[in-house]
């Protein structure tokens, strides 16, 4: 297996695999570019999203936003990313219809091992990331890796969501824990 596939299936990866390094490069160029079109014109912004996130999806992240790769971050429509946005996609970030993100939302499918030695090693891992059609992310939330929030859902504002939260819920805190369901 190649890094990257090692990657995306969960597995140890090694981060500064030349092709993995190059992809990354690509994406903090094309971040950069996007960030500062940050007055640009819809036309300009779009065609940029499209080339960092390889989709035809309208969509609309406001500056600055960062990400790893850009092509691993799966969108459905209308999706919406206030201010200081960045996710870690070195694994599948699938985002359903009509999301919304607060300011200062951050996605990691990113990890790193608790065992000392295999962190010095450079050793990392990703896990998928899953987020239903019509949720709501409050500002400054932070996803973990492996989570899926389903749909209809609210995240309250400042919430580390670090196990899946059901379908039709309103989840808040650290940890993040359902507080109501939605009907």
């Amino acid at each position: 297996m190649t890094e990257k596939e090692k990657m995306l299936a969960g597995l140890y990866y090694y981060a500064y695999d030349e092709e993995l390094v190059r992809d990354r490069e690509r994406a903090k160029k094309l971040c950069k570019l996007l960030n500062e079109q940050s007055d640009g014109s819809l036309e300009d912004r779009s065609i940029i999203l499209k080339e960092l996130l390889q989709t035809e999806q309208n969509c609309w992240i406001e500056s600055p936003f960062r990400c790893d790769y850009g092509y691993n971050i799966k969108l459905g429509k209308n999706f919406y990313a206030n201010f200081n946005c960045v996710i870690l996609d070195c694994n599948l970030v699938t985002i359903g219809d009509n999301v919304l993100f607060a300011p200062n939302v951050q996605v990691y499918t990113a990890t790193h091992p608790v065992n000392v030695a295999d962190r010095i090693a450079g050793k990392e891992m990703a896990y998928p990331i899953e987020i239903g059609d019509n949720v709501w992310i409050g500002g400054g939330s932070i996803i973990l890796p492996g989570v899926k929030i389903g749909e209809n859902t609210v995240i309250g504002a400042g919430s580390v969501v670090t196990k899946p939260i059901p379908s039709n819920s309103v989840a808040v805190g650290n940890p993040c824990r359902v507080i109501k369901q939605i009907s």
